[in-house]
């Protein structure tokens, strides 16, 4: 099942770097490890990790308490019998022994397998077989969850030898992490098996259609990345970074768990996003930079409206601007950024968005918006060219645009086709996927999937656009619209708070224009406004022929919209051709 050998070869030419061969590393470390022990050892009483719980408990860890605590887990994990290349799965969420626990399976050379628990049972249960991992570490309250999908008929996970509770008060005879962790010595001596090579996490893709595919990811990819997300946005170690986005993704791991120990920062994690307590943290602990989702701004914007309604501070509850002083910006990506929420935020914060775009398969961010463009050269970039710019590619890796059809072809400025990324940061393959690593490596770049193009600067410098899931275009009689383009126009409609452009099946063009809306809380819409507002800024063929009205929008865990489940709302215009009327 692993990739033949003409795969393994565009796989690592993919994963070369301006001709640099990927194990001619770019990090000083020897693996993860070894960078924990040596921030340990330059500052063992500065601060690490501070958690909040749900209720809002605060507790902080110093690197020397952290890596104590890391040691202990890694001598669990050992005489649990797991040894490096080993696979460790966990259904938790954001809290400080699932980092403890992370990394304890790094410093022994194993592989986290995070399971998302938003998934369906039956997804979880594939996703534990797929993986071959050994252990389920569970969260209390996912304990019952746990034992059923391991039970469940449809075949469970029989290579999960034993399960561990976090959290909680010990139930019956599963082995409690905190318990067990009071056992264990505060020394640890990593394996000479582990270094930059070890496997260091195994996430599956959140696609809509077909069985997730896991992305292997080794300890230098999250390193090299994190090495890279620091330098271009010039994060040190007297910063702190705060985490809100679910850390079994690798939004939340490499870039607010990883990047901040690469430089010697600290990070603030949070149970969840919270939009009462999210400018609160950030003034109370001094975060000068957080990591968001494009969801989460719109939460902002309106907690701060219906603040403004009342009278009191768009930030919360005792909060003022001068309290955010050390605040520099947000970063965005993951999702779909659209320009006029991009404009809405930072009109209303006055906060910069550094936007960027990445994937799974590329560890996490492959390029931002550039740290050193003026107020109104940034504002250009995210609001004058229909999309906002998700910048230029950052140190580890290149980007270029190809012609979408796979055939190798590489385009120039302006020219829409496929993003394609080649670099140190690029994943070691999908696993026990051949047709898959063949088809997205097939001509030594990494095939993101997604349809975009570039500008340049006057400094020569490229900068990349997105606009749109090249599956997800709109194949309308043989031409293709992007639904991006059509959903810049329905969030410019009053009233409308989200608008997506869905291709729904159509038995005379393939494909026709339906749009999903969700009104804004007592806008009173109808789709005659939404289509005439439609048709005159976009030609008829482009133009939405029917809208739906909902409440709610299908997200991956990471705020993507998945617009193709929305396509059987649709199903009763298959039949139906529309026309221009007059």
């Amino acid at each position: 099942m692993h990739p033949d050998a003409q795969t393994l070869a565009n796989i690592r030419a993919a994963r070369t770097y301006h001709e640099r061969p990927p194990e001619s590393y770019l990090v000083p470390y020897r693996h993860i490890a070894h960078l924990l022990e040596c921030r340990t050892s330059e500052s063992p009483e500065k601060t690490f990790l501070i958690a909040y719980d749900a209720d809002g408990t605060r507790t902080e860890y110093s690197y020397a308490h952290f890596n104590a605590l890391v040691n202990r887990a890694a001598n669990l994990l050992w005489s649990l019998g797991i040894r490096p290349n080993d696979r460790v799965a966990t259904l938790a969420y954001n809290h400080a022994e699932t980092v403890i626990l992370y990394f304890a399976c790094w410093k022994l050379g194993a592989t986290v397998a995070p399971q998302n628990v938003a998934e369906d049972d039956a997804r979880i249960a594939f996703i534990l077989r797929n993986s071959e991992a050994v252990v389920l570490f569970a969260r209390h309250d996912y304990l019952e969850r746990a034992m059923r999908i391991l039970g469940s008929a449809e075949g469970g996970a029989p290579n999960i030898r034993r399960v561990v509770q976090m959290g909680g008060a010990p139930q019956g005879d599963t082995l409690h992490f905190g318990t067990e962790l009071e056992k264990q010595s505060e020394h640890f001596s990593a394996p000479e098996a582990v270094s930059l090579e070890s496997e260091a996490l195994l996430v599956y893709t959140s696609g809509t259609t077909g069985a997730p595919k896991g992305v292997v990811l080794t300890q230098y990819n999250l390193l090299v990345d994190a090495r890279g997300i620091s330098d271009w946005q010039g994060i040190t170690g007297n910063q702190r970074l705060m985490c809100v986005l679910p850390i079994h993704h690798v939004n939340g791991i490499v870039v607010t768990l990883v990047t901040p120990l690469y430089v010697g920062g600290s990070v603030v994690l949070n149970r969840q996003f919270q939009s009462q307590t999210f400018w609160q943290r950030i003034a109370a602990e001094k975060v000068h930079i957080v990591s968001v989702v494009p969801t989460l701004l719109q939460f902002c914007c309106e907690y701060a409206d219906a603040q403004q309604a009342q009278g009191k501070s768009i930030w919360g509850e005792n909060v003022r601007r001068d309290d955010l002083e050390h605040f520099r910006h947000l970063i965005c990506g993951a999702g779909t950024l659209s320009v006029a929420l991009a404009k809405r935020f930072e009109d209303q914060f006055n906060f910069p968005i550094l936007h960027g775009y990445g994937l799974s398969e590329t560890t996490c961010y492959s390029c931002f918006l550039p740290i050193d463009l003026s107020w109104q050269e940034h504002q250009a970039w995210l609001q004058a060219h229909g999309y906002p710019s998700i910048g230029c590619p950052i140190s580890p890796n290149e980007m270029a645009i190809f012609d979408a059809s796979g055939n190798g072809v590489q385009l120039g400025e302006g020219e829409r086709g496929e993003i394609c990324i080649r670099g140190h940061n690029v994943m070691k393959y999908y696993y026990q996927r051949p047709e898959a690593n063949a088809e997205t490596f097939k001509f030594g770049w990494f095939r993101s999937g997604d349809e975009g193009f570039f500008l340049r600067d006057e400094r020569g410098r490229h900068f990349f656009f997105i606009t749109g899931r090249i599956k997800e275009l709109i194949n309308r009689g043989g031409v293709k619209f992007s639904p991006f383009d059509i959903e810049e126009v329905l969030l410019s409609i009053q009233g409308v708070k989200v608008g997506l452009a869905i291709a729904f099946e159509n038995d005379y063009y393939g494909e026709e224009v339906g749009a999903y809306v969700v009104p804004e809380e007592g806008a009173k819409l109808s789709e005659e406004q939404i289509l005439a507002a439609c048709r005159a800024k976009l030609t008829f063929e482009k133009s939405p022929k029917v809208v739906v009205f909902g409440t709610e929008v299908p997200v991956t865990a990471t705020g993507k919209y998945q617009r193709l489940k929305l396509r059987d709302l649709f199903s009763a215009w298959r039949s139906v051709q529309f026309r221009p009327q007059g």
